[in-house]
């Protein structure tokens, strides 16, 4: 598939290169853009380097007169030692937030570059790597600024789920919402194949059941993890969601007693030595 044309390249500092940031940093440079690579853990920026991004020994580095900022961190602490304490964009650069982050520390960034002239987007995806590598990302885009951002995040998104929001909150509650959905529905895929195995079914045959049920999507993305038993080939690590289901329990006013049951299960696999492997690792002691 080639890439979306833009307008014309961009010199873009991109932060970040776990698995997500190093696919989105090659749809950048696919599409002609200037690219500068960062990441805190050396040694990852190989085949972007070879691919014709510029290594950047540090965020200031990458950042020297570029007009685009692109940040692919972490989380909110990463973000505010990166780039609220650590970086001084000029005024009038446009700065892409795909970390996934709560809705407070998204209206924070989005006061913090306000007041700096900077125009701030957050713009987080929701999928893995498969749909970032086919450029068929759900991709939020909210603030003053988003659609000047769309350019770029079109790049790796679907267009039909490429949703551009009033505010950099909204689009952080989004991806909350749908990271939430992600976790609690494999909890319920995990406790079909516990229900199925006391009655007598086997793995096989509860994935079978479950085609044409509300868990039939979760089932069909994480079933083969389960028949093998391996779920080293991380696409979402249990690290980063876990993550983010604080995220999702410091930013509700309800109960999420279901994600609480989730969360559970993920801190579960982490304290076991399991946090950089699939999310889907929860399930690595049930029944096959």
């Amino acid at each position: 598939m080639n890439p979306p044309a833009t307008h014309h390249p961009s010199t873009i500092a991109f932060l970040g290169l776990g698995r997500m940031g190093r696919v989105l940093a090659g749809h950048l440079l696919e599409a002609g853009h200037h690219v500068r690579v960062w990441n805190r853990t050396p040694g990852r920026d190989g085949d972007l380097v070879a691919a014709g991004a510029t290594s950047a020994g540090s965020p200031t580095e990458a950042l020297d007169g570029a007009d685009v900022l692109v940040t692919a961190l972490f989380g909110p602490p990463a973000v505010r030692e990166v780039v609220l304490d650590g970086l001084s964009p000029a005024a009038g650069t446009l700065w892409i937030d795909i970390t996934t982050i709560a809705p407070a520390d998204a209206a924070e960034h989005a006061r913090w570059a306000a007041e700096r002239g900077v125009d701030h987007v957050h713009s987080p995806v929701v999928g893995s790597l498969g749909p970032a590598a086919n450029r068929a990302l759900g991709v939020l885009a909210g603030g003053p600024a988003a659609e000047r951002a769309v350019p770029f995040v079109s790049l790796w998104a679907d267009p039909e789920r490429l949703q551009v929001l009033p505010e950099a909150s909204e689009a952080a509650t989004g991806k909350l919402v749908a990271n939430l959905a992600l976790a609690v529905s494999f909890q319920g895929l995990v406790e079909a194949v516990r229900l199925g195995a006391s009655g007598g079914l086997d793995l096989e045959q509860v994935l079978t059941t479950l085609k044409g049920t509300g868990l039939g999507p979760i089932a069909a993305m994480k079933g083969q993890n389960l028949r093998s038993g391996e779920f080293g080939d991380t696409q979402f690590s249990a690290d980063l969601l876990l993550k983010d289901t604080g995220l999702m329990t410091s930013t509700t006013r309800f109960p999420l007693p279901a994600l609480t049951v989730a969360a559970q299960g993920l801190l579960a696999a982490q304290q076991a030595g399991r946090g950089d492997d699939d999310f889907s690792v929860v399930a690595r002691d049930e029944p096959r």
